[in-house]
């Protein structure tokens, strides 16, 4: 390939004629015959004239000089001008031509300001070879072109403004975006094997399994969360150590790259978290063994996920960097729930944060984390597997976004999701947010159905994510969440302190066995009520205020006794034993039970 600005004149197949319009640059991806017959290697050239020397020389006497012909570098084509969607910021869309291949690579403008070693370097690394005596030269030519075409860049995988759907060195839906790597990290996207052997090996073997299906939804859901409106958030699989847990991840990470890459650990920081979702963006997360999180940061890291917002950090010359952004679906694992994990630091649990990570029964299915192993021994299953996700890979992510694309019918998905979405049905808004969740891993994994990418029976993951929806309902029961942790956590307070921080109002001496009061306990017929003083009740629910606390009991009625002289009174006054008549809450443990405060 020549640059414009030279002709070629074609002599013959293997070593055409180029006719530079010296002085200039040519780009040459084959060998080639100079004006002079010369025959010109493969590469990046300088056609020049020789230096005479004199002062007073004239364009006729150029034309008599002998030439040059300079070589720079291997191939290397400008192809295009290009603008970072994110920033602003431009680069050059370079087309490498290496002893390995065709390649391609985004060069920020940046990086002429300074010697441009990194950008050499990174150019060598990928097959490039340039000169040594002719770097400044190299990066002359590369500043010196100015070619017609203008490439949208994204630093960030998934939607972007287009329309086109971004990966690293493949984007679907338009030839005018590229991703624009920020680094030398590895390609998380990357494929082998090809799509029918993923049918036939894995797929196959995941109906009947919902654990398994559901995980390749949860994988295939990425991108449709911005085009229904559903938030990001995830699902935890819990159950034993070789249950089973990590098998689904690998299977769910083989839909959009290789498992042992694209698969990631809790075992980082926040910020570490932040970069690995948006290197994900509409796409999904795999976190194996939440064990490995902090006890005290795994809340705040769910809800980081979930909001898909990263936090905000300031340069050395104290501007504000661009936050991490992202909306995907997190597919968690471990033999802990998060409240459980999260207790282990002395945090009490947040409704809030186990609504983002939804636990799912993993471990004690009629195979462990399985439901049907298709014939197979439970250990010759995982391997199969196993071994399966790791032949073929990377392909039917793709490939789903491709039909998505090409059906280009926007009311007709959000029509699809609201009827999907009325088959899971909840009580309250945040169990409705829940239901989205499973309502769009179904839709996914039903659509990949229909596209025939995945050789299951219609609507049969529909029906596996409506029973693990089910069954969560079934562990957390109805109403509000807050509600039922405020309720769960006096409930716990009244068995682990019962004895040691209350006693009977209506001793006539002070009980000197008991340190740090909560309050006390009154008989009424044989029930025993609690009567919590403030400190004591807002430390039982931990992390609430006690307008919210008196809140959740009221609305379970178990708020037993109030005085009645003024509406708004939660409290009863009482003469306590030793003198003094301080305002109690006085709370019916038992309605507690009722409205499965325990659980």
């Amino acid at each position: 390939m020549a640059s414009p600005e030279n002709k070629v004149v074609s002599l013959r197949p293997d070593a055409p004629m180029v006719v530079p319009d010296r002085p200039c640059w040519g780009v040459y991806e084959n060998w080639v015959t100079n004006e002079k017959s010369r025959r010109l290697r493969p590469g990046v050239y300088w056609h020049g004239f020789k230096r005479s020397g004199a002062d007073d020389e004239t364009d006729e006497d150029k034309t008599d000089r002998p030439i040059i012909d300079e070589w720079i570098a291997t191939p290397v084509t400008v192809a295009a001008r290009t603008t970072n969607s994110e920033d602003g910021s431009e680069g050059r869309f370079l087309r490498l031509a290496t002893e390995s291949g065709t390649k391609e690579w985004i060069i920020p403008m940046e990086v002429f300001g300074g010697s441009g070693e990194d950008a050499r370097r990174q150019l060598f690394g990928m097959g490039v070879i340039i000169a040594l005596k002719k770097r400044g030269q190299f990066m002359e030519y590369l500043l010196d072109q100015r070619p017609d075409q203008v490439f949208a860049t994204t630093c960030r995988p998934g939607w972007h403004e287009s329309g086109a759907f971004v990966l690293p060195g493949r984007t679907i839906g338009s030839d005018k975006v590229r991703y624009q790597a920020s680094g030398k990290g590895q390609n998380l996207f990357s494929l082998r094997g090809d799509l029918e052997g993923w049918k036939i090996e894995v797929a196959a073997k995941c109906e009947g399994n919902p654990v398994l299906t559901l995980a390749i939804g949860c994988a295939l859901a990425g991108p449709l969360l911005s085009l229904v409106g559903v938030l990001g958030g995830g699902v935890h699989l819990v159950g034993d150590s070789s249950s089973g847990k990590s098998l689904a991840q690998l299977i769910a990470s083989s839909i959009w790259g290789d498992p042992g890459i694209f698969a990631a650990s809790w075992d980082m920081t926040k910020g570490g978290l932040e970069i690995e979702a948006s290197g994900r963006n509409d796409t999904m997360l795999p976190l194996d063994e939440i064990k490995r999180a902090d006890p005290k940061r795994v809340q705040e890291m769910a809800y980081s996920l979930a909001n898909g917002q990263g936090k905000g950090t300031m340069t050395r010359e104290r501007e504000g960097r661009a936050k991490l952004s992202w909306r995907l679906l997190t597919l968690s694992s471990g033999e802990r729930s998060l409240s459980e994990h999260a207790a282990i630091g002395g945090n009490s649990a947040h409704a809030g944060a186990e609504l983002r990570m939804v636990d799912v029964n993993a471990g004690t299915r009629a195979e462990r984390a399985f439901d049907k192993l298709h014939g197979l021994a439970g250990a010759d299953f995982h391997r199969l597997l196993t071994v399966a996700v790791g032949a073929h890979h990377g392909h039917i992510g793709p490939a789903f976004v491709e039909k998505l694309l090409a059906s280009n019918d926007r009311p007709g998905l959000l029509k699809d999701f609201a009827d999907v979405r009325a088959k899971f049905t909840e009580d309250n808004a945040q169990a409705g947010r829940v239901a989205d969740r499973f309502a769009v891993i179904a839709l996914a994994a039903e659509m990949a159905i229909t596209y025939g990418l995945l050789p299951w029976t219609q609507g049969s993951a529909l029906a596996d994510c409506q029973l693990l929806y089910s069954e969560w309902l079934d562990r957390v029961g109805s109403g509000n969440a807050e509600d039922r942790q405020i309720l769960a956590g006096i409930v716990d307070f009244i068995d682990k302190h019962g004895s040691s921080r209350f006693s009977n109002v209506d001793d006539q001496t002070v009980d000197a066995k008991v340190f740090n009061r909560a309050g006390y306990w009154e008989l009424v017929g044989t029930k025993r009520l609690y009567l919590f003083n403030k400190s004591a009740l807002t430390e039982a629910a931990s992390g609430y205020g006690l307008s919210r606390v008196v809140k959740a009991l009221e609305g379970a009625g178990a708020l037993a006794k109030r005085d009645t002289d003024r509406d708004s009174r939660k409290t009863k006054k009482y003469r306590i034993p030793g003198g003094g008549s301080p305002r109690l809450y006085v709370i019916d443990s038992e309605a507690i039970d009722g409205e499965g405060g325990s659980v």
